[in-house]
């Protein structure tokens, strides 16, 4: 297990399957993922299977409680790109529907950007986001990222076309953070 301050990572197991898939299929939530439709326990299964356990390219985790261990949410690192060492970032908290807060939220990434960085040897962690996510606009500045490109119009929300806000955050400027 990775360990933060207040929250662990660990491998996202099949009997985590049926409450990350509840708390995917949230409307309030589903509005913020690329995954635009609702799942059902195929879907997930499928995605365990050939993303979670066998994709070189994915490291998913479940966020839990130090605590108690209870599941609290899930994060990863996405289309690992190895040969350019750099990795799209993925969080959510489903706990008392916060989706993404200040205290869970931002320990789980912080023990996430130390493993992409210390343990995997990444150069680069990118997050691609909704501009009406506003959550985790607030979230990626307070950890460091930088806001570099807006893409127009890419994703179809609530009746309307909304924006692609991509930040990043290089491993010069992470280490630069830690000092």
């Amino acid at each position: 297990m990775l360990k933060g301050k207040i929250v662990g990572l660990r491998a996202i197991e099949r009997g985590d399957l049926d409450q990350l898939l509840k708390w995917r299929n949230q409307p309030e939530y589903r509005k913020f993922f690329r995954e635009y439709r609702e799942l059902n326990a195929d879907n997930q299964k499928i995605w365990f299977e050939s993303k979670v356990l066998s994709d070189e390219h994915t490291r998913m985790f479940s966020i839990v409680s130090l605590d108690d261990k209870e599941l609290i949410g899930a994060c990863g690192l996405c289309y690992i790109d190895w040969p350019n060492r750099c990795a799209d970032f993925s969080i959510y908290i489903g706990k008392d529907d916060l989706y993404i807060d200040q205290v869970y939220a931002v320990d789980a990434a912080r023990t996430m950007m130390k493993y992409g960085f210390d343990e995997l040897n990444l150069h680069r962690l990118w997050a691609e986001i909704y501009e009406t996510d506003e959550k985790k606009k607030e979230m990626f500045k307070t950890l460091g990222f930088e806001h570099e490109a807006t893409h127009i119009s890419t994703h179809w929300t609530e009746g309307q076309w909304v924006n692609s806000l991509y930040y990043r955050l290089l491993d010069t400027e992470y280490y630069r953070s830690q000092n």
